[in-house]
């Protein structure tokens, strides 16, 4: 048994130097695996740094990009009039208002529609770029004077036709289409008034129109009083609906009578801004 174990002086130099050898290879070895993990973990240092310096440039072009810039107040958005401290109130009055196609054209107009108050005008209405044509159009209003004519010398608003009012009077066909086909929806004008409410017709035409043309012989109206109508007299009023009839009703019956027609701005959702003709078809008493 011994002479299993027994091993030659030679053998055991030659096992002795092949431990120092496997010895030396496990120590270059481990620190080649922590000199490989140090260059993983600077590369993944530096990417981390490469990510950071590319948030913080994405951070910088972002707040570029939502720097206020001058903008035309007829194509205001939701985010931007949140920017601008614009109520969602005053928001639905200006998109209620676009969505008629009608146009701003001034400060006082943006004003006049959203109803903000003077404070915030005065903050953001730097800020608003209206197009050339608007400023065009506003100098091509002072250097046409519109001569009017008395009463008399006016033709009846009632009678014309749409090639008149394009030869006579320089409106755009579909324009005095409009005009005809809005008054025989009513049943003719009962005040000049009544204008206002053709859909693309500007103040500037509608003046000119008016200028030479006028309600002689007015549509009859019997007028109905508002703290007594039905339902059904309400919606025969070419500006109610049967939902407005409701609320009109409901208001009436909470509140009390109406004793002037501005309170009807406290109907929710209710616009004063056709008030004066509305006020054509209905008495308080």
């Amino acid at each position: 048994m011994k002479s299993h174990f027994e091993i030659h002086s030679r053998f055991r130099n030659g096992i002795f130097l092949l431990s120092i050898f496997l010895f030396l290879i496990l120590i270059f070895f481990s620190f080649r695996s922590i000199n490989e993990q140090e260059q993983l973990e600077i590369a993944e240092v530096k990417e981390l740094s490469k990510q950071a310096v590319s948030l913080y440039a994405s951070k910088s072009i972002s707040k570029r990009e939502y720097k206020l810039r001058p903008f035309n107040p007829n194509f205001l958005n939701d985010y931007k009039g949140y920017v601008l401290g614009l109520s969602p109130e005053e928001l639905d009055r200006l998109y209620t208002y676009r969505s008629k196609n009608n146009w701003l054209y001034s400060i006082s107009d943006f004003q006049k529609v959203t109803g903000v108050s003077d404070a915030v005008l005065k903050n953001i209405s730097p800020f608003f770029k209206f197009p050339d044509w608007v400023s065009k159009r506003k100098t091509k209003r002072k250097q046409h004077k519109i001569f009017r004519k008395t009463f008399y010398q006016k033709l009846d608003l009632n009678t014309v036709t749409i090639q008149e009012l394009e030869k006579e009077v320089n409106i755009p066909g579909f324009v005095a289409e409009r005009i005809v086909g809005y008054r025989n929806k009513i049943g003719g004008f009962a005040h000049d008034i009544q204008l206002k409410d053709v859909q693309g017709l500007y103040d500037y035409h509608r003046k000119k129109i008016l200028s030479g043309y006028t309600v002689k012989k007015g549509k009859q109206i019997k007028k109905v009083n508002i703290n007594t109508a039905s339902i059904n007299e309400l919606i025969a009023i070419p500006y109610f609906d049967f939902e407005t009839a409701l609320e009109i009703r409901d208001f009436i019956k909470k509140y009390g009578e109406i004793s002037d027609f501005e309170e009807l701005g406290k109907i929710d959702g209710f616009y004063l801004e056709k008030i004066d003709r509305i006020a054509l078809y209905l008495t308080l008493k």
